[in-house]
């Protein structure tokens, strides 16, 4: 058994926020179709502009003019597919970072072949639950479609190995989330079992998680900073929410209003 990462530094996860909100990113978005609306929300409601473009040649003319690219896979076609092929070509021609949400990979074949054919365009992060991370990997797993049944420690070699293997940093999320880049991790606890009632908070961290990569300065650093700011505020909402139905408008109002200086 391996030791368990480190928690994030506050001092570090204060100092990307300060740098995100002096440089509010431009976030390209081909995402779920079920949750596009929260994401961009989400993004807006941390500073960040969101622009949800899916015609193939408009994505790829896009993906150069945005500050980083999401490529979610949950309701992924053919037609959706050509597009998110020709965004990621156009943004590593611009030096764009983009991020992969493989999401249900493992549980279906389709998608599982199209997320693995995109390692090989060199995403600059991935974003998924514990059976989405060891089943990318190409570990056996257990995951249920979108449902995680794996714990995100257990999935940490295997996040570990997906880094190695294309470059990216990896985000395995669950009860405590997990970021590695291959050779160095953290771990950013929090969150609530509120969230899980909720569709869309999943998709919408990836969104969150593009965005912070769109920074200069460590990635790993980056990319924890964006799952703390999730698991923070998803926290303080799930104080102020009754259920499921309260919980978004208190989500939205959480990271409107979060400071850099209350990660510390």
């Amino acid at each position: 058994m391996f030791a368990r990462p480190d928690a994030l530094p506050g001092a570090r996860a204060a100092a990307c926020l300060t740098q995100f909100k002096q440089q509010p990113p431009l976030i390209h978005c081909l995402t779920n179709e079920v949750v596009q609306e929260l994401t961009a929300n989400v993004l807006l409601a941390l500073g960040a502009s969101p622009a949800m473009v899916v015609e193939p040649t408009e994505a790829a003319q896009f993906s150069q003019m945005a500050s980083a690219l999401l490529i979610n896979i949950g309701t992924l076609n053919a037609s959706r597919a050509e597009s998110m092929l020709a965004a990621v070509e156009a943004a590593n021609l611009a030096g764009t970072p983009w991020t992969l949400d493989p999401v249900a990979v493992g549980g279906l074949a389709y998608r599982t072949a199209f997320a693995r054919r995109l390692l090989d365009e060199k995403p600059a992060a991935i974003r998924g639950n514990a059976s989405e991370i060891m089943a990318l990997s190409g570990r056996q797993s257990a995951g249920r479609g979108v449902d995680s049944t794996d714990d995100s420690l257990a999935a940490l070699p295997a996040a570990r190995e997906l880094a190695q293997l294309c470059g990216a940093v990896v985000a395995v999320t669950g009860v405590v989330d997990y970021i590695t880049d291959g050779r160095r991790d953290w771990a950013v606890a929090g969150g609530d079992a509120l969230m899980t009632r909720v569709v869309g908070t999943g998709c919408a961290l990836s969104a969150v998680v593009a965005a912070f990569c769109s920074l200069p300065g460590d990635r790993l650093d980056n990319v924890a900073t964006a799952c703390r700011v999730m698991s923070l505020c998803g926290e303080r909402a799930t104080h102020r929410a009754a259920g499921p139905g309260s919980f978004t408008p208190a989500f939205l109002d959480a990271l409107y209003q979060l400071r850099a200086e209350e990660l510390q």
